[in-house]
Order: structure tokens, then sequence, then C-alpha cells
């Protein structure tokens, strides 16, 4: 059995799909292990320190890929990309691990059925118990809502804590999270140890008890005889809202945003464009100076006028569309990252040989292309 871990190939992506304490591990499971060189540089894991935990250090990347049993990645391939990213080096019957966002780029996934390589989507990981250690987007998402909170406060020109000195007192910061999932739950935490006053908003009822249970006030709509009980799809993600929650929350948020200094956006809707949140009349009245940033950039943003990868300022606000905060954290970022796929890997493999239960719940829910067929998606 042969694990290839390979150089990542997209920008601004600098983590890696192993480290090398999981190397160990794989050897352990009866996995030879080999590497791109390089591969963990951005993620200040030295080849030598791969070498030193067995795994073998390549060079060619053809040939890494095509003498692999499973290709270990962060992002999703290409058909006719660079490197690790073409299709055209992988082997038939290859499986092919990482976040290969399916329902965004369901062509690729198709060129991965023609070429009957096994992929499985790390997005797709059912949320159940016996999943949550192989959980990656939760553990890159509590990284992103930490980083973004750091990142904004970096930014911003005043003091976050409430600051009591000879010369006056210095107020504490506002700071407002948008959606309360795993992200946006870490920017509450956070932003409350660094002294700000905190609010957040979601449209699902079971985020009100985790928001105040962490400090921060809860900001609701309530439609006449109705509450938000009914905004969660079964996999806890939030659905799309009617016409009229919609301009509701519009009011209210506009209301809300106007005595923000910091605002920091995380909804996302499953294989949908972000919802926004934030229109261009919200930015104009917002104070001058308040920074915003967009954990959905690449869905295409919460705030109407958020620039993929890009920090702009408008209306006298910043607003922040960096699409990959996890990797800003690229060294615990892919530690926990490589930790969430060994948990995964240990499903296929029995007496250090893999055998593959497609009856299993997580890899079946998981798997986006097999036997020359597209799933899941």
């Amino acid at each position: 059995m042969k694990i290839a871990i390979v150089k990542e190939t997209e920008d601004f992506e600098k983590r890696v799909s192993a480290s090398p304490e999981t190397v160990k591990k794989f050897i352990s499971l009866g996995f030879s292990v080999d590497i791109e060189e390089d591969a963990g540089v951005s993620s200040f894991f030295s080849n030598e320190s791969y070498k030193n935990a067995g795994a073998n250090i390549v060079t060619d990347t053809k040939t890494l890929i095509s003498s692999a049993d499973i290709v270990l990645k962060v992002n999703t391939v290409h058909k006719d990309g660079n490197g690790s990213d073409n299709i055209k080096y992988y082997n038939k019957g290859t499986k092919v691990i990482g976040f290969l966002k399916p329902l965004q780029n369901q062509d690729k996934i198709k060129d991965l059925a023609n070429n009957h390589i096994d992929a499985f989507s790390v997005e797709l990981i059912p949320r159940i118990s016996r999943a949550q250690s192989m959980d990656a987007l939760s553990s890159q998402s509590n990284l992103a809502g930490y980083k973004a909170v750091i990142d904004s406060v970096s930014e911003f020109s005043k003091a976050i804590p409430m600051m009591m000195t000879a010369a006056g007192t210095i107020a504490p910061a506002k700071i407002l999270i948008l959606g309360a999932g795993v992200a946006g739950l870490q920017a509450i935490a956070t932003a409350r140890r660094l002294g700000a006053i905190v609010s957040a908003f979601d449209v699902r009822a079971a985020a009100k008890e985790q928001v105040e249970s962490l400090g921060a006030k809860f900001v609701e709509v309530i439609l006449e005889n109705d509450t938000i009980s009914d905004n969660e799809t079964d996999s806890g993600y939030a659905k799309e809202m009617t016409d009229e929650y919609k301009k509701q929350q519009k009011d209210l948020l506009h209301k809300t945003i106007k005595a923000q200094d910091i605002v920091i956006t995380t909804a996302l809707i499953p294989g949908k464009e972000a919802p926004e949140l934030i229109t261009d009349d919200m930015v104009k009245d917002m104070k001058p100076g308040s920074i915003i940033v967009d954990l959905a950039a690449e869905a295409g943003g919460n705030c109407k006028l958020t620039k993929l990868n890009e920090t702009i300022v408008e209306h006298g606000v910043k607003i922040m569309g960096y699409a990959n905060f996890p990797s800003k954290l690229s060294q615990d970022a892919s530690s926990l990252y490589s930790k969430n796929l060994f948990n995964f890997v240990q499903l296929m493999v029995k007496d250090k040989k893999i055998e593959i239960d497609w009856e299993d719940e997580i890899l079946k829910k998981s798997c986006v292309s097999h036997d020359g067929k597209v799933m899941n998606i």
C-alpha cells in the first residue's frame, strides 16, 4: 500500500495534507509514504522532518502520483491542472481524498469519474459522532473564525477592550458576527477574549443558546406568530429563507450594523451562492474606519462589495475578502487536517490492506466518484 502526499498548486494555498506525525501513523498502518519535495515547506514541515518520519521524498510529480494507491490533497483536482492537480497523472482506481468542492465543481467530479478515480470529498463527511475526528470542515473553520478576528483587529485603528487611563476611558469595540456555525462561534469566543462587546446573528434556533453561552448578544428576527425554529436542515446548516424573513432580516441588520466597529461574516449555504447579508447602503451607514471580514468571499461573499482575495476600502470601510483563512495559519491548519485525513483513511484499511466497505456510512456519503460514476451530488 502506498500513499502519496502532494504539493498544492492553487494560489494562496500553504497547507499540506500530512504532517511528519501522521506519516509515522500511516507507516504503522502498513503504508509506504511518498511525499512531493517541498510539499510541507509552507507549513514549516521540512523535507528532512518527513524523511526522519519514514517518508520518501519524490521530485517527479508524475512518478509520485502514478505509483500511489491513495493520494492525499488539500484542494480539488483539475482536468488540465499543473503538477499534482493534473488528472492525467492518476491511475484508474486511485483513491483521492481532499476538499474537492463537489457541489461547486461538478464538471471536475465528472472528470474524476470518467477517469475511474475513486474520489472522497471531506466536506461531505456526515456530521455523526463516529466521524467527529474526521471533520475537516470544523477543524479548518475553527481556525478561520479565530484568524478573521485577529486580522480584523490588526487592521482596526482603535483598541478592542475598554481601557481606563488618566486621560480618559476608551470604550470597548463592538463586533458583530454574522453566522454562528463553527467559524462564527470561534470568532465570538476570540472577540470576547479580546474584550469586545460581541453580538451575533444566525437564522437557526440552536444558535441562540450557543451564542449566549459565549457571552454574546443574539440578534434575532422573529416573524409574527413564529420564531426561527424551522430554519435549519437535518445536517445542521441554515436553510434559504423566505422573502418575508429576508426583508425583516435586512432591516434588522441595517439597524444593527450602524453601531458596529467590526463585522465578520461566515454565512454559507452548501452548494449555493453565499447569501447577501450586507448591502451597499449598509456599508455607507457604517462608521468610518469600520472593518468587514467576509469569510464567505469564495462563495460570492456575504457583503455586496466584497472582492475575492482583495482588501478594499468603500465608503470609508475596509472590506477584507481573503478566500483561505486557514492557510494563513498553515502549520496548525495542516496539523489538524492531516489528523482528520489519517482518521478517515483508517476506515479503508483492514489487516494492512486497503479494503473499502462501501456500506460504511462515512465512506459512502463522502464518496463523489466511484466505478466511473458520480456519487452524492
